[in-house]
């Protein structure tokens, strides 16, 4: 199993990479976990980068304004 920095988390702590902690990491507009190569952030293109619509967190970035998105390509 590999193991994984999660955001935030203090230096030399780490946590197993399954699938119920990455859905915890990964908001809906993610194409990808975050750290994952090939990827960068972009700005949410719902929110445009606000992270809220109206007065609610955009349900998009969760309310951070960036998505992870996939770069470069074939």
């Amino acid at each position: 199993m590999v193991e994984r920095r999660l955001p935030n988390a203090p230096r030399g702590s780490a946590a197993q990479a399954d699938p119920s902690t990455l859905r915890q990491i990964l908001n809906p507009g993610d194409e990808a976990a975050p750290g994952t190569p090939g990827t960068g952030e972009d700005i949410c293109p719902l929110c445009h980068g606000q992270g809220r619509i109206m007065r609610s967190r955009c349900p998009n970035c969760g309310g951070t304004g960036k998505i992870i998105r996939a770069i470069g390509g074939a």
